[in-house]
């Protein structure tokens, strides 16, 4: 059941990142990446009530494993605003390839620090899932001679924080409980939002934004954030019952999903969806969807006869 709950990460969120093109599109264009994060904070605070309700033993967590887990929760939110800053700053198309760097970073440190040595097998199955990913992330216009060294270094630091975010959580996740563990996760989202909060000018426009639109606002960011949310906890619990390594290979798979969707909003949806279905591009992608398949099957062909 573990590719099941892998792979509910890769198609929520890429319905997440439609949406978040919408509400970058028609809410914020005028306001900072950080403040779409405030929404994703202030969620898992929401959340903390419900959790502490059915697992009141949360809070006797090993103050140790506390500590670690709501820093982790502060890195997770810090690396996401990184990769949102990027793609303000920088092409999709430009930034994507280098967010598959998390695949590598999370096998190695799946290997130092949960002793999760993956087969051949299984690294030839996710090179098949992260090439893949990145067959479909190029875009005819990219040129590698302008990828900037701050860029690249900006990129290759929000990826190493999310591969470590995700050991570390299975980490204390196996040795403690997982409900526990996100718990904490969760207080270090909220302190994260907090901060953000704490900045003026980021104040400033996150209420901006609800006096202008309170509903949309709230209803369309509520939405995408319990989107968001499912398939962050299925990734999670995902790592629980297999590598951390293979579910990073997993969650490579939405950029697949983000051009099938895209696809689907541009022949049924065309106001929302611009995706670009000439022939050159559709073969591309359908190339790197081949490839992706290839490798997930070669993964559970070998994780079920083992």
């Amino acid at each position: 059941m573990w590719l099941l709950f892998a792979f509910t990460g890769p198609v929520l969120w890429a319905v997440s990142t439609h949406i978040d093109k919408y509400l970058v599109d028609k809410y914020f264009r005028d306001s900072n990446t950080a403040v779409l994060l405030v929404f994703t904070a202030f969620l898992g605070v929401f959340a903390l009530p419900v959790i502490w309700l059915f697992e009141p033993k949360v809070l006797s967590l090993p103050w140790l494993a506390t500590v670690v887990m709501t820093v982790s929760g502060i890195l997770y939110m810090g690396a996401i605003l990184f990769y949102l800053q990027a793609i303000q700053s920088e092409e999709a198309s430009v930034v994507a390839p280098l967010f598959q760097a998390n695949t590598v970073f999370t096998f190695a440190l799946g290997l130092v620090f949960l002793h999760e040595l993956p087969r051949w097998q299984q690294l030839a199955g996710a090179g098949l899932v992260v090439g893949g990913a990145l067959g479909l992330s190029l875009d005819k216009t990219l040129h590698f001679g302008s990828f900037k060294p701050k860029l690249v270094l900006l990129m290759w630091g929000a990826t190493f924080v999310l591969a470590l975010s995700s050991v570390v959580f299975k980490f204390f996740a196996v040795h403690d409980e997982f409900w526990s563990t996100t718990f904490w996760t969760f207080v270090g989202e909220g302190l994260f939002g907090a901060g953000i909060l704490a900045v003026p000018k980021y104040r400033k426009q996150f209420a901006h934004l609800f006096r202008k639109n309170p509903g949309a606002v709230i209803g369309v960011n509520a939405a995408n954030e319990l989107i968001n949310l499912g398939g962050g906890l299925g990734v999670r619990y995902a790592s629980l019952l297999a590598p951390v390594g293979l579910v990073s290979a997993i969650s490579a798979t939405s950029t697949f999903f983000v051009f099938l969707f895209g696809i689907l909003l541009t022949l049924f949806f065309p106001r929302i969806g611009r995706e670009d279905l000439s022939a050159r591009n559709v073969i591309q992608k359908a190339v790197g969807g081949v490839l992706i398949m290839a490798g997930v099957v070669l993964i559970q062909a070998y994780a079920a006869g083992h």
